[in-house]
């Protein structure tokens, strides 16, 4: 994965009606390391990495690059969004696309956050670069995440095998912007 292209970086933050996307600071590096760290989080994403080895490796301010927007919820970090370029992905339709991935706290998960962070991340997309796709992928195992999916608008353009287990690879059509008058 690499960065998106010619975006302006950081955005003022983001405000919805309960969250504020924006970028990371040092104060979310233990939110990072639980995130990271976590069983939960990463059922469906190869499994957690070693907290020690995390609490070695990550830098004072954790994933600080344009597409990475931290998730705050009254103050506190409770996940991350990611929008990246998908140049090496496994699947042809999806290389070279923006990707979207997130990753929230269990604690925040059934309160739709996710939804309402993703369409927030994706707006800015959409004003940031207009006219392209974007791509995600998640196992198709993952019924929360096939879900918010097909929320956000994605539809299916395949499913493959990865990572010993099948995976779901939807597509979300350039939003269509008018013509000025």
């Amino acid at each position: 994965m690499t960065e998106l292209g010619p975006v302006a970086w950081p955005p003022a933050p983001i405000r919805t009606d309960r969250l504020v996307l924006r970028e990371s600071e040092a104060r979310d590096r233990a939110t990072f390391i639980e995130l990271l760290a976590s069983p939960e989080v990463h059922t469906y994403l190869g499994g957690p990495r070693p907290r020690a080895e995390l609490e070695r490796e990550l830098p004072g301010v954790p994933e600080r690059w344009p597409g990475s927007f931290v998730v705050e919820l009254d103050g506190a970090m409770i996940g991350q969004i990611l929008l990246r370029r998908a140049t090496e992905h496994r699947s042809p339709a999806a290389r070279g696309k923006a990707d979207l991935g997130y990753l929230f706290l269990p604690e925040a998960w059934g309160f739709g956050y996710a939804a309402e962070a993703c369409a927030a991340a994706l707006d800015w997309f959409d004003g940031a670069l207009p006219g392209e796709p974007v791509v995600l992928t998640t196992q198709s195992a993952n019924a929360g995440s096939m879900r918010l999916a097909a929320k956000l608008g994605f539809t299916e353009v395949e499913r493959f095998q990865a990572w010993d287990a099948e995976q779901w690879l939807g597509l979300r059509s350039p939003v269509a912007t008018a013509p000025p008058v």
